[in-house]
């Protein structure tokens, strides 16, 4: 049986343990011959990659490993690359919260003027990844769980678009788990599901269990009654801020009480109700830097110390198993039905053909192919327009290098309540990210 070779691009993740992890459960299903980590940050990916090695060579040896800076080394001779990548990291992420936020607009990491400065950075680096592998491996596959997703995956079609890199995101992954538990079933893979939307953007109108069993209604019902809080120790989403967004969620579903909204609706919907509750002192980006942040460095060092990882343990969460089920689909022409980011070309009947959008997807050896969705309502339709040439209206600013399309793009935003607010915002958001951005004119 062929084994398979796996570059971890942001090999000094939080999540890259994780991803490790489980690769090594799923050898089984999965065999894979080699690893490797590469970043561009040698001294955030040491203790990470000694940690792994170590972690590796205790449960299957036979795994080579290793961790690079080199490029050439890091994408020669592999068949996938797993990429997650932060340009300018939690530093960058914590103003991308906070410059909105005093401006009296939503700072939020993917959603909104912070999620537009995040992709400016981000596409340059995810280009660059996807070039490496192209140069190095033609024929390997990009899995690319880099935020924010819906930017990257308009600028990769646009940019690079007979690429093999497929987009993915682990955040309506997570809201599975959480429906399974509500409902008492073992897994989310139990359950069909049909979603439609944006990444961080989209709605559930339609979960069966396998025998076609309607199992909306009570989902619906618990979720208008309770939200999403549940008595879990989910390690990524047991931070306050998520409970939160969970706990929200009751008010989010109200707009549409009978289809099950993505969380990050809330930043939409509720855009006076997130600012009135955020502290401009202390975001999100503080909370990972402190939190997880700091449980998977001192994990890493911990194992390093003890020269084994024997009773300590990194925790792979829905994001590592959702990419690694993807490997495996298109290694093995699985046909596995999966939420995926792909350009529409009609999916959607009554929206933006060369959208990229997120829904079900058949996953095989040649990649996704995209189920279809048919007609959507007016109101999501109507808010997925407005969103959607945002999205664009980025990647046109980064490839033409202007002012003028960035201004337009945080003007047309839902949660930006003018052009004068958005040129104060653009011109602040300028001058944070100079080290990252084109030059805008």
């Amino acid at each position: 049986m062929k084994k398979f070779a796996i570059t971890i691009a942001g090999g000094g993740s939080t999540f890259t343990p994780g991803i490790v992890d489980m690769l090594l459960s799923s050898y089984e299903e999965f065999p894979i011959s080699e690893i490797k980590l590469y970043d561009n940050l040698a001294e955030r990916q040491e203790p990470i990659g000694k940690a792994c090695d170590i972690m590796i060579s205790e449960r299957y040896p036979d795994v080579k490993f290793s961790y690079t800076t080199d490029p050439e080394e890091a994408f020669t001779g592999i068949d996938f690359v797993m990429a997650h990548i932060r340009v300018g990291l939690y530093a960058m992420r914590e103003l991308d919260e906070k410059i909105p936020l005093n401006y009296g607009v939503v700072g939020q990491e993917t959603c909104g003027p912070g999620g537009m400065a995040y992709g400016m950075r981000s596409i340059t680096g995810v280009l660059e990844i996807l070039d490496y592998m192209e140069e190095y491996s033609p024929d390997a596959w990009m899995l690319n769980y880099s935020n924010p997703a819906a930017i990257v995956a308009e600028a990769t079609r646009r940019l690079r678009p007979d690429s093999k890199i497929i987009n993915i995101c682990d955040m309506p992954i997570g809201m599975e788990d959480s429906f399974a538990t509500i409902l008492g079933l073992e897994s989310r893979k139990d359950m069909i599901v049909r979603y439609y939307g944006l990444n961080h953007f989209g709605w559930w109108d339609s979960i069966t269990d396998k025998e076609g069993n309607d199992l909306m209604p009570q989902l619906t019902k618990y979720i208008s009654e309770h939200g999403l809080v549940l008595d879990t120790d989910a390690f990524q989403h047991n931070d306050e801020s998520w409970k939160e967004t969970y706990r929200k969620m009751r008010d989010v579903i109200a707009l549409t009480p009978e289809i099950i909204p993505n969380s990050y609706l809330k930043y939409y919907y509720y855009p006076d109700y997130v600012v009135e509750t955020s502290d401009k002192e202390h975001t999100r980006a503080n909370e990972v830097m402190e939190g997880r942040e700091k449980q998977v460095f001192s994990t890493a060092e911990k194992i390093v110390e003890a020269g084994t990882a024997e009773g300590i343990e990194f925790e792979a969460d829905a994001h590592a198993t959702f990419i690694v089920d993807l490997a495996r689909a298109i290694a093995y022409n699985t046909k596995e039905r999966m939420l995926l980011i792909v350009p529409n070309n009609g999916s959607i009947s009554n929206f933006t053909y060369d959208a990229m959008v997120e829904i079900p997807c058949l996953v095989g050896s040649d990649g996704p192919e995209p189920l279809h969705i048919g007609e959507i309502p007016h109101f999501q339709k109507g808010l997925m327009e407005q969103q959607v040439n945002v999205e664009k209206l980025v990647v046109d600013a980064y490839v033409e290098k202007s002012y003028t399309k960035m201004w337009q793009a945080l003007t047309l935003s839902k949660i930006v309540p003018s052009a004068k607010v958005a040129k104060d915002l653009l011109d602040a958001l300028i001058e944070a990210n100079a080290d990252y951005w084109p030059e805008l004119r």
